[in-house]
């Protein structure tokens, strides 16, 4: 009897576990109405702010991949992008349970136990509120150019099985976002292009699709666009990624501007900036590792050049680099101690100000911008709302430059300089609103990046 009971009671515990699962699942993620944001399916802004984090599933046991997932969503992180098939040997060498991703490399036979942990760490992902951009492969498995070990086993048909499966086994999953491509770009003449297309079919029939998940495509460095060079117009890309590359003096903003621009409309954003505790242009001797200050000028670029959303990424953290470990370009210390490193705490302070005002009204505008400007480091960036109600502009050093803020609402306009590294308002106070206006950021010279942040102090008569 007393057995009977406690089966029982361990019944009861474990069905009402299931049901606060269910309960707390994740509304999904859409395009906005304007097609230039991300909202979620209860019409809530959403700001992609994502960690890179490849090769979780397959470096990463459940109490390291919860530790990790645990700080990320502390940080205020809300996507992670991670691999399936993973790029580092991932289908030769065993997760960390010594499992292999498909039986014999065939993808027409994925390992069950395998995909149980991947399952694993999605799930516990949403239950502290992150979503998964799920990569199903990396790109290395359609090709290896010049570097990755592969092997090379997909083209268009099994591409559309393997999509078709994945899709299938992650339809109920409100947390997942679609990301094809893996770090490579289809070559010309090949049937790269048809084999993405093929995987978006299958992962769209399997009932992952566009009316459920969404799905996009993380590329190499390429111009003028990103996804959008091969998959703009194709139905089955709902928003477009880029990698602008881990080199510090690049203007992304144009990439993201190229984007914003194109029709038919569709939201952008930076899949893969520089890196924290990144050898600069791969080349650490001559020029050193990244440091925050390039990180935050890329990342406030790209944002209010017009993206959606920013992907921060951390070197140490994307091979999940340990000491035993082969290191893959220069990382500086092991994964775990990387997680508190500056840009991994200061990068909330980006959402928190896109997300302080109306998110879905804001547009870029350059042409508040009077000062001519050359196109290095200290290159000035405007935002605003379309409505006039607000504008943010970023000063990458503090150097001043001349304002038209004659576009926004109201005679009268109040003026505060938020600080990127703690998120902390600072100075207000009350201006004219005029055609010329040139403030002084609080300090000035490399690593004294500021934004100003402009309100409409609308009358009562106005």
């Amino acid at each position: 009897m007393v057995m009977k009971k406690l089966l029982f009671t361990l019944f009861l515990i474990s069905f009402t576990v299931s049901i606060i699962a269910q309960t707390k699942s994740l509304p999904r993620i859409q395009v906005s109405e304007n097609k230039r944001f991300l909202v979620t399916a209860d019409g809530k802004p959403f700001f992609w702010l994502a960690d890179t984090a490849w090769e979780l599933f397959h470096r990463c046991d459940r109490d390291e991949a919860d530790r990790y997932l645990r700080k990320r969503a502390e940080q205020g992180f809300n996507v992670i992008q991670a691999v399936a098939l993973a790029e580092l040997d991932g289908l030769n060498t065993p997760n960390s349970n010594g499992d292999k991703p498909l039986i014999d490399n065939d993808l027409n036979q994925p390992n069950e136990k395998y995909f149980q942990h991947v399952d694993y760490i999605i799930d516990r992902a949403g239950e502290l509120g992150i979503y998964i951009a799920l990569l199903p492969t990396w790109g290395d498995k359609l090709f290896k150019d010049n570097w990755g070990k592969g092997p090379e086993i997909f083209n268009p048909q099994n591409a559309r099985t393997f999509g078709k499966w994945m899709g299938n086994r992650y339809k109920n999953r409100t947390n997942i976002v679609w990301v094809l491509g893996g770090d490579r770009n289809p070559r010309e003449g090949s049937q790269d292009v048809e084999v993405w297309r093929q995987m978006a079919a299958g992962i769209a029939e399997g009932g992952g699709g566009n009316d459920k998940a969404l799905m996009t495509l993380h590329p190499q460095p390429t111009e003028p666009g990103g996804s959008s060079n091969w998959f703009h117009k194709d139905a089955w890309l709902d928003f477009n990624m880029h990698q602008t590359g881990h080199c510090a003096n690049q203007p992304t903003y144009n990439k993201i501007a190229h984007d914003y621009n194109l029709q038919p409309t569709k939201p952008t954003l930076d899949g893969e900036p520089l890196y924290e505790d990144h050898p600069n242009c791969f080349n650490a001797k001559e020029l050193g590792h990244s440091v925050p200050e390039d990180i935050r000028r890329i990342i406030y670029w790209n944002v209010f050049a017009g993206a959606c959303g920013q992907t921060y990424g951390c070197h140490d953290i994307w091979q999940m680099y340990k000491i035993g470990r082969e290191p893959i370009n220069q990382p500086l210390r092991p994964w775990e101690k990387a997680l508190d490193l500056p840009m991994a705490n200061q990068v909330k302070h980006l959402k928190k100000l896109m997300l302080s005002r109306s998110f879905l009204t804001r547009i870029p505008d350059q042409t508040m911008v009077v000062t001519k400007q050359n196109e290095d480091e200290n290159y000035v960036i405007a935002t605003r709302d379309s409505k006039g109600s607000y504008a943010f502009i970023y000063f990458p050093t503090g150097k001043s430059v001349e304002l038209n803020i004659s576009k926004l609402t109201g005679s009268k306009l109040k003026t505060t300089w938020y600080d990127p590294r703690t998120g902390v308002y600072l100075n207000e106070k009350i201006i004219s609103k005029s055609a010329s206006y040139k403030p002084t950021p609080p300090s000035s010279g490399k690593g004294q990046d500021w934004v100003l942040v402009i309100d409409a102090v609308v009358a009562k008569n106005e």
